[in-house]
């Protein structure tokens, strides 16, 4: 048996595939992780996969022109998905990916995959897929943007799942023409977006916390306005903490000012 341990990333994983089937070891002798396993077996010969972009390309071409693009977009939001959850049933999220791109392949009509759910790898691939997406489409409605001194439209996420990239498409798209960045402050990873550029996806370990609390006038006003609404509306009486959690999981609090419960100490 060969075990390729790959990073675990889509271009991590991608490259991970590429060398596992360029190996040809056979499908049934190899498997993939997305971290080092936590004991190794004897007879078992581990190969560590290193990163590489154009292999990760050739993977992801693949499977755009024999899967088709949906295949590929929810595959690639599978990887992304929460590093905890990666392994169920002793699956891991790497080598569940490996044997659904196999099986697509081999499949007449690989677009339809994904609903093969009857194999456990393709069910769990689809289980990772839809948690990645559902984060993202609450980000997508939750995130909140604070202008900053210098212009810049920074916002604070701590999602479960590295939603990132998703949430750099959509916004780009959105804001073309803003200088924005989105910092993860769980992955210390951010995405930067220059006007009139496309995003990239930055290492953020070192983001000065002090630079980006400093929000321009325009901004302290707009909170200022916000939040005096937010507190004129509320009844006391009917106040309803199950249907506003409901509403807005209680964990996207702490990045939306109405919500952090020290609004009125924050905005001077």
């Amino acid at each position: 048996m060969y075990t390729f341990i790959c990073e675990n990333n889509i271009d991590g994983i991608f490259t991970g595939v590429y060398d596992a089937w360029a190996s040809r070891y056979g499908h049934k002798n190899i498997r993939l992780l997305s971290q080092p396993p936590a004991n190794y077996e004897l007879f078992q010969e581990y190969i560590t996969v290193i990163p590489d972009c154009n292999k990760s390309e050739k993977v992801a071409r693949t499977l755009k022109n024999r899967l088709g693009e949906e295949v590929h977009y929810l595959i690639c939001q599978a990887i992304l998905a929460n590093e905890l959850t990666t392994r169920k049933g002793g699956l891991d999220k790497a080598d569940c990916v490996y044997r659904t791109i196999v099986l697509g392949l081999a499949m007449n009509d690989g677009t339809k995959v994904l609903q093969a759910l009857g194999e456990p790898y393709v069910h769990r691939v689809f289980e990772l897929s839809r948690a990645t997406e559902a984060e993202s489409h609450h980000l997508l409605g939750f995130l909140r943007f604070s202008e900053l001194e210098n212009g810049v439209l920074f916002a604070t996420i701590h999602p479960k799942n590295n939603v990132l990239p998703v949430l750099g498409e959509h916004f780009t798209d959105r804001l073309p023409m803003e200088n924005f960045l989105i910092y993860d402050e769980v992955r210390r990873l951010a995405i930067i977006h220059k006007a009139g550029k496309h995003y990239l996806i930055a290492d953020a370990s070192t983001l000065n916390q002090d630079i980006i609390k400093r929000y321009s006038e325009k901004e302290l006003e707009y909170r200022r306005l916000w939040c005096a609404f937010f507190d004129s509306i509320a009844i006391d009486t009917r106040k309803n903490p199950a249907l506003q959690q409901q509403n807005i999981p209680k964990r996207f609090w702490k990045d939306t000012v109405e919500l952090s419960g020290t609004h009125n100490e924050k905005i001077p």
